[in-house]
């Protein structure tokens, strides 16, 4: 696979996660939300001030910790990509890699500029690119905005008798991510699913003897 493939995929994906965070960031206030497919598929605008899908880590030094170590995970990710695609490894390992790289490109990319870029959302309030008061946050502090929502299930409730929930609400899919989250979601599944076919094992595996060098098969006699 060569290089100029790999960019293409690698750019397609920020550009669809860039631009929709972009769009929902300057239209939607902080909480808004809008069915796109049913009540199964909204877009609801949450930010995310830590790691993929909701989850939060450590406060500010957390937040700086974990935009670190993005930063650090794309460079080198870039190096090893380089270095995939230079060795011709498997086509679909060399895809799941591009898959995660940029996913975690598109998070940290709102991580580091979009506290510099944007005013804060609030509920009710949508907001502004390059306020003449300064962004909401300094260097490497910025929220990651996330907006895709899949509510398969509502308004349930789990049964009395199930362990810690029983008699909670109930709801699949809870999770409110973005693409970014959904590219790196699923170059980690199919790597997952799939590393058998990407790394195969060799059936019939040559031995060579330390004394000769020489070849030893089943069918080779050594006397």
């Amino acid at each position: 696979m060569k290089g100029k493939h790999v960019a293409f995929i690698i750019i397609a994906i920020l550009l669809a996660d860039q631009l929709l965070k972009l769009y929902i960031k300057t239209t939607y206030y902080l909480g808004e939300e809008h069915l796109v497919l049913g009540d199964w598929f909204r877009l609801h605008f949450v930010e995310n001030e830590g790691m993929a899908w909701g989850w939060k880590f450590g406060g500010d030094w957390g937040k700086i910790i974990l935009t670190l170590f993005r930063f650090v995970a794309v460079i080198f990710g870039t190096f090893y990509l380089r270095t995939i695609i230079r060795k011709k490894y498997h086509r679909g390992f060399i895809v799941c890699a591009a898959l995660i790289y940029a996913g975690a490109l598109g998070n940290l990319l709102d991580s580091m500029f979009y506290g510099l870029i944007f005013s804060n959302s609030e509920p009710y309030l949508i907001a502004q690119a390059f306020p003449d008061g300064g962004g909401y946050a300094a260097f490497l502090h910025g929220k990651v905005v996330d907006m895709l929502y899949f509510p398969v299930i509502t308004n349930a409730k789990y049964p009395s008798w199930f362990p810690f929930w029983g008699g909670e609400d109930f709801e699949f899919f809870r999770p409110v991510f973005n693409l970014a989250d959904a590219s790196i979601s699923t170059g980690v599944i199919v790597l997952l699913l799939w590393q058998k076919k990407f790394f195969p094992k060799r059936e019939h595996e040559m031995h060579s003897t330390v004394e000769t060098g020489a070849v030893v098969d089943d069918s080779t006699q050594v006397s």
